[in-house]
């Protein structure tokens, strides 16, 4: 680790981070991440997304709407596009064989890890929402779900990695954690 010193307060600023991920279907993600500039840019990015979200903050029992946090998770797949577009294939390719990158991390959690989930509750909370009767409440048609808790439950686990990824992310992008890590 080199430390770097900004306006008389020193800073740890990391050549990289050793990544632990472990993604559902395909095991640990695990490797050296040694970020280049663009990929310091693009964690920044990818980090403010992640933790102005509720993809880091519990969905806990009696709060939020499912549909909302399904939708917000589906968007991580375009804003990613955008960042990877951005940032071009700098972020893609590691510095070395069996290094990881921006990129490579990137599509991992969206293909292991959101998109099956979406892939199983998006259509099934769809065809329930379909059954709601006019007068009754998104919040109260949801409670009466018999998956309400299971796909709570799905967030959360979801949520756990997400919030890995982000503090991933913020040593990357040189920042401490905007967000407790707790909630």
């Amino acid at each position: 680790m080199v430390r770097l010193t900004i306006g008389g307060m020193t800073t740890p600023k990391f050549e990289s981070v050793d990544v632990s991920l472990d993604i559902p279907f395909i095991g640990s993600v695990t490797g050296t991440w040694k970020p280049n500039d663009a990929e310091k840019k693009a964690a920044w990015e990818m980090y403010i997304e992640l933790v102005t979200r509720i993809s880091i903050v519990e969905l806990k029992e009696d709060e939020g709407i499912l549909r909302e946090a399904l939708d917000s998770l589906y968007s991580l797949f375009q804003i990613t596009r955008e960042i990877l577009k951005k940032y071009g294939p700098d972020v893609a390719i590691p510095s070395k064989k069996n290094e990881l990158s921006f990129g490579k991390l990137a599509v991992i959690i969206l293909n292991y890890q959101i998109r099956p989930l979406l892939a199983k509750w998006h259509p099934m909370l769809k065809d329930y929402e379909e059954l709601r009767k006019r007068g009754v409440s998104i919040i109260a048609h949801e409670k009466k779900w018999e998956y309400n808790r299971e796909l709570r439950e799905s967030l959360n686990e979801t949520r756990t990695l997400l919030i890995q990824y982000s503090v991933y992310l913020a040593k990357v992008a040189n920042v401490t954690p905007l967000y407790d890590k707790k909630s």
